[in-house]
Parts: structure tokens; sequence; C-alpha cells
């Protein structure tokens, strides 16, 4: 069974979190990192981006070494305060109609190692080792792991109705950000704290939702110290019919030398097409593409899509493997430069953009992967196709911190 644990967060005062709160590092470059920053010192971005604060002669390690100097400088200012105790958090979030509702606390880097925690998702070397390597430096884990577990597992009817009666007290933090998501953290009080903790005694499984390098990095630092404080980090662990899971799509470069006509044609045996006036919502086993100024809508036939195969019948693999690779020749879409993908975020209209500018030939727009596909497949011991899944919103960063040795 897996376990979440209250921990002495470093948490921004009320009156300074909306200054402190920030973007996720790994969803805005260095310019954009710097241009929200600027001007405002207590951005959470200079702990999280540290490369923000410096020339590009810097180096890694010197970017690591800013970080851990930004951390310092936020406590010895009071931008970012200990707690006094270990706690929880509930952390709920507000995007338009959607809305999530998760417990912060710290989970176990030996579960994760256990498999207590699954993973759909490989990792990259290269990035991996940054990761690591700006924990160990900082200190601490600056930015949470985005978790779920099953509505229906065993504890899950004790947390909701645990968080339920959390969030009927007044919040901690309730801000708006600047993309129009609300963000409301309450701080949970002993008594729910032990409920909490007792129900997630019960679920037999977290699943890593968003935050694969983060884990695999916390995991890499608990491997090389053993120490308590390094076998626990961060996460929000929502139940999983709470999240929303956009499209991400596809744009390809080219039509593998065939006319739009040759490549509908060749579609034909294995997808019904329709010629639509606008975007399509794409439903499941249902494809929008966009080519020539116009959409059609590809529907896959029964005969193939494989609803045994938890990898065969996602849809990001129907189009990968009866689209990209026979009729585009996108073999290896890890590494073939001709193909891009466009997080849901941004709509169809960007996909139209995109081939309308000329760079890309054909857009593909698909149904949304769901949270009950990702955790069948981790399940399954399998691996998730690249670009399978955009979780949104995202987590604000700045808002909890977990010390290590600062």
């Amino acid at each position: 069974m897996t376990s979440i644990r209250p921990f002495p967060a470093l948490r921004p005062p009320r009156d300074l979190v909306s200054r402190v709160a920030a973007p996720p590092y790994d969803v805005v470059n260095r310019d954009e990192a710097r241009a929200l920053a600027a001007g405002n010192p207590d951005s959470f971005l200079h702990v999280s981006r540290p490369d923000i604060d410096l020339d590009d002669s810097a180096d890694a390690e010197a970017t690591h070494r800013q970080g851990r100097a930004a951390l310092e400088d936020f406590l010895a200012r009071g931008t970012l305060v200990r707690e006094g105790a270990p706690v929880l958090l509930v952390y709920r979030q507000r995007m338009g109609d959607a809305v999530q509702t998760g417990v912060v606390g710290c989970a176990s880097a030996e579960e994760y190692r256990r498999g207590l925690i699954a993973i759909h998702e490989h990792t990259r070397p290269d990035k991996e080792n940054d990761r690591t390597r700006h924990i160990e430096v900082l200190g601490a884990h600056d930015e949470p792991v985005f978790l779920m577990y099953r509505d229906d597992a065993p504890g899950a009817a004790a947390i909701a109705a645990a968080i339920a009666r959390v969030t009927a007290d007044e919040p901690e933090y309730d801000l708006t950000t600047d993309d129009g998501v609300g963000h409301t953290l309450w701080v949970v009080d002993a008594g729910e704290r032990d409920a909490i903790e007792e129900a997630f005694g019960e679920v037999p499984t977290l699943y890593v939702a968003d935050g694969h390098h983060r884990s695999a990095a916390a995991a890499r630092v608990w491997d090389a110290r053993q120490t308590p404080e390094t076998d626990a980090f961060p996460v929000v662990v929502f139940p999983a019919d709470d999240l929303t899971i956009l499209a991400y799509n596809r744009v390809v470069r080219d039509l593998g030398g065939r006319t739009l006509r040759e490549l509908t044609d060749a579609l034909a045996p294995h997808f019904g097409l329709e010629l639509v006036p606008a975007a399509p919502t794409p439903g499941p086993h249902q494809f929008g593409l966009y080519a020539e100024g116009v959409w059609f809508v590809l529907t896959a036939r029964d005969a193939i899509v494989d609803e045994s195969d938890p990898i065969a019948r996602l849809d990001v693999s129907i189009l990968q493997d009866r689209v990209l690779a026979p009729l585009l020749g996108i073999a290896d879409p890890r590494t073939d430069e001709r193909v891009a993908f466009v997080g849901g975020i941004r709509g169809t209209a960007e996909l139209e953009r995109l081939v309308d500018s000329g760079d890309y030939a054909v857009a593909f727009a698909l149904h949304p992967t769901s949270p009950g596909e990702v955790m069948d497949v981790a399940d399954s011991g399998a691996i998730m196709p690249p670009k399978s899944t955009w979780f949104e919103p995202k987590l604000r960063s700045g808002l909890f911190v977990h010390a290590i040795d600062v």
C-alpha cells in the first residue's frame, strides 16, 4: 500500500503568494521565464529557472548553484517561510468548468522504486541527470510531481470525504493566475491529516500523471543518500476522474511523396472518411485531418482496433501504426524531425495556422487519452507512446517546497 506524508513545507506568506507563484520550469523557455520574472525578485522562477539570472556563458553547475543562492535568499527575506510542523495541504484548481482537487504531501522514493508509484513514460537520461543534480545542489525538491489514483480504489471514498470537510473551511491561499486558472489551497488540520494518511495507506497504487523526470531524479537522490529527507518528495495526488487530459496533436512537414488525394485513398481501407466544413471534435478512434485548407474526419474501422491491448487501442497508437509510419514514413516519432507535437491547449486553430503557413503539410487532431487508459498502461508494465497526454491545468510552482538540507 502507498503512503502520503505531511512535511514541514517552505511556503510564501499569504500576502506574497501571488508574487511567488510561477508556472513549472519546463513549460516556459528561458526568454519566457525571464520576461515573466522581470521586475519581480519574489518570482519562484528565480529558483526553478535560475538560468534567467545568468548570462549565456554559465554552465549547468553554475546554474544549479544560482538556484540554491536564490532559494537561500527567499528564506532570508521571508519570501518563503518554513512550517513549524509537518503539514498536508489540499490544492484545488479551476479552469473554466473543470475542477480538480487533490492532496499535497510527500510520497516515498522507496515506494517508487518498489513500483507502488507506477509510471507510463520513459525518461531522457540527459534530463534526468540534470534534474538529479538540480535537487542535490538546491538541497530541496522545488516542484511537485503530479500523481493520480483510481476513484474506486480502497481508501478513495475516505479521502474524498476528508477533502470535502477540509474545503468547507476558509482557504490559506486563493489566487487566479494570468491564464485564468484558479488555485486554492487549504492547510489540513491534525484530525483530518490523520484521516487522509490512513486512507492513502489503503490505496494500492499511485500513478505518475506528470513529472516522470522529477520522480526519477528524486529516487536517484534517495538511492545515493538513503536518508528520511531524501526518501520523501513532494506530490499533489488527485482522483483520476477529476483530471482533464487534452489531446496531444500532430503536424507533419510533408505528405511522404503523396498528393492529398493519394493519401486519402490510402487511408480508405482502414478509415471511414468524411469531408467536414470546420475543425471537428474527434471522438474515440476518430481523427481530424487538416490539409490544403480542408478538414476530414477519419473514423477507424473496427477491424484495426484491438481493444484487448492497452497500447494498441490508444488513438495515438492507431494514428502512428496505421497512418504516420506506413503512409508518411514517420517510423520513430521520438527522433523524426518531420513530425511535431502540439498540445491540445492551443486548439485546432493552431493546427490550421501551422499548415496554412506552409511549414507543415498536414495536421492530425486526436481524441484525448483518458486517465483510465494511462493507468491501464501503467498496470500492464508497458510504456505509452511519446506525447500521448497533455494534462491541464498545470500545477503552480512556489506554493510549497520540500527542503532536504537547506
